[in-house]
């Protein structure tokens, strides 16, 4: 199964509530009180997100947490980026060096293109989209065909 981390996850919450008044300042405890996580949890992902460029703090009595840039800047893909490394769905997405079966393997650039797709796909999903009322499943389509155009 395919799946990303809580603290994705809830980066993903604690940046969609930023957004919504993204000039805002933000104090961590204020942040886990609006979203429920836990403050240790919000503490932690916060500097990640820091350290990302993805935020930025400010100290001082009046500090607090604010968005870098503008939600239509932010991507999804850079917060899984952020909190999980580089994205790639198989080893040999990000290097072959890892793999055994490199020189006998017919699939690996399939696995690039898909790899590159879903990136492409999540790098277009910004946080102000992320605010917006969930579309019905039947808008949202994706033929397995294109994936190898």
């Amino acid at each position: 199964m395919l799946k990303l981390s809580k603290l994705t996850d809830y980066a993903t919450v604690i940046l969609s509530h930023m957004a919504k008044d993204y000039l805002g300042m933000y104090a961590s405890q204020e942040v886990s009180e609006r979203t429920g996580i836990a403050q240790p949890t919000v503490s932690k992902i916060l500097k990640i997100l820091v350290k990302a460029k993805i935020l930025t703090s400010v100290r001082g009595a009046k500090g607090g947490y604010l968005l870098a840039s503008a939600p239509e800047n932010i991507t999804v893909a850079m917060v899984i980026n952020a909190l999980e490394g580089p994205i790639a769905l198989t080893e040999c997405s990000l290097s072959h060096k890892n793999c055994d079966h490199v020189r006998d393997c017919d699939i690996q650039g399939n696995w690039g293109v898909i790899n590159q797709k879903i990136l492409t796909m999540l790098e277009s999903v910004t946080l102000a989209d992320m605010l917006e009322p969930i579309k019905p499943a039947n808008e949202i389509r994706i033929s397995a065909s294109s994936f190898f155009r």
